[in-house]
């Protein structure tokens, strides 16, 4: 299964987790729900954007999923420095910190190694004909400077 494809799914699932049981997704994570339990909440809302981003990334195709990609790639590097701040600003158990710093640095390498399972030749492709494009212009702006 293409990595990019199957962090989608992963998105979906635990984002359904997390909106149906926020509780036990929330200490599955390692946060104490009895001493914050407005994490539930916020835990829902992580859900949401899991499912939101999974199920868009799913149905994309081309550059419109490539940008869904690096947009995961990049809420899950700030799922990551999250965690891994966590426990000295935020008062988190230092383990609960590895973990959602694990489980996020996973989901970075997944969504760039989908993207160069997937997208790396189509992202040469487009650059290739950014390239081409770029020089032609430049050919003919050229060609133009010199009439003058």
């Amino acid at each position: 299964m293409n990595p990019v494809t199957g962090l989608s799914l992963g998105r979906i699932v635990i984002g359904a987790a997390s909106v149906a049981n926020p509780t036990m997704v929330t200490k599955a994570f390692g946060l104490d729900v009895e001493a914050n339990p407005q994490t539930t909440f916020m835990t829902r809302l992580f859900g949401a954007r899991e499912i939101a981003l999974g199920a868009a990334t799913l149905v994309a195709s081309g550059r419109g999923r490539t940008g869904l990609v690096l947009l995961g790639v990049g809420v899950d590097g700030a799922d990551a420095y999250a965690g891994y701040v966590g426990p000295k600003a935020d008062g988190i158990d230092p383990k609960a910190g590895m973990l959602m710093t694990g489980v996020a640095g996973g989901a970075v390498l997944s969504g760039l190694l989908g993207l160069l399972a997937r997208g790396g030749s189509q992202a040469a492709k487009a650059t290739k004909a950014t390239t081409k494009a770029s020089k032609k212009a430049a050919k003919k702006a050229s060609k133009r400077a010199g009439k003058k």
